[in-house]
């Protein structure tokens, strides 16, 4: 196990992960005895929560944290990426999970491409990823990394620990994936707008502040303006 996965795995317990699964978890369609895949499972903390209610399929080409992965309800967890994917059932699920995961790969068209094959019609595809305009701010504001910023700004990417370059992409990219497939936006949310402003990390460990704050996201997270600044957009995509 490498020390920065370690890392990275502790982080996802901290108030600020436990804060952004809160917030997707309670964002997504409402879901019970479905089929669920999830692509690009990471530690499994989705695959696990949905799995209390639900059959999850769970994808992740990284062995080091699938063998990290948390498995407090059963589901199956496969290792590999997209060649597994395309071993899965036309039209055999229910609910595609595929959060900041498009960002590190170059396949990304085939793979929305697959999510469409397998899921049953009618049915959602959850997509999270970075919200570029979010990263600057959280640069600047948070990490007082102005060069950076700057460089943002300018069109260049950044590297992200263990997961290599971020190929920063819009819904115009999104929709061009899908124009030939029947697909609608649902609806777009933001993450993370504020939490990733505050510098006073103390002050996130305390439980009534994560309430307030955890209610203050769900509030502006489907507001226009506020949407723009946040770390994270969370799409939802159905199949008609």
């Amino acid at each position: 196990m490498s020390k920065d996965l370690k890392i990275y795995f502790e982080n996802m317990e901290k108030p600020w992960g436990n804060l952004f699964y809160q917030i997707v978890w309670e964002q997504l369609p409402s879901v019970n005895n479905a089929k669920i895949l999830d692509f690009g499972s990471g530690f499994g903390i989705t695959a696990n929560h949905l799995a209390k209610n639900n059959h999850v399929v769970a994808i992740e080409p990284n062995s080091e944290m699938v063998e990290m992965s948390v498995q407090e309800n059963t589901y199956q967890q496969i290792i590999g990426s997209l060649a597994q994917l395309k071993q899965q059932k036309d039209r055999s699920f229910d609910l595609i999970i595929c959060h900041n995961v498009l960002e590190y790969t170059l396949e990304r068209k085939e793979i929305v491409k697959e999510f469409y094959r397998v899921l049953k019609p009618n049915e959602v595809i959850s997509i999270v990823k970075h919200n570029h305009i979010g990263r600057i701010m959280q640069k600047v504001v948070f990490e007082n990394n102005i060069d950076e910023a700057l460089s943002l700004l300018d069109g260049a990417s950044i590297q992200a620990l263990n997961f290599g370059q971020v190929h920063y992409y819009e819904w115009k990219d999104i929709n061009g994936w899908i124009k030939d497939l029947h697909i609608k936006k649902e609806n777009v949310f933001g993450v993370r707008t504020f939490w990733g402003l505050q510098q006073n990390n103390e002050v996130k460990y305390d439980p009534t502040w994560q309430e307030k704050m955890f209610q203050m996201e769900m509030r502006v997270s489907n507001t226009e303006e506020f949407k723009k600044i946040s770390f994270y957009h969370h799409y939802l995509l159905k199949k008609v």
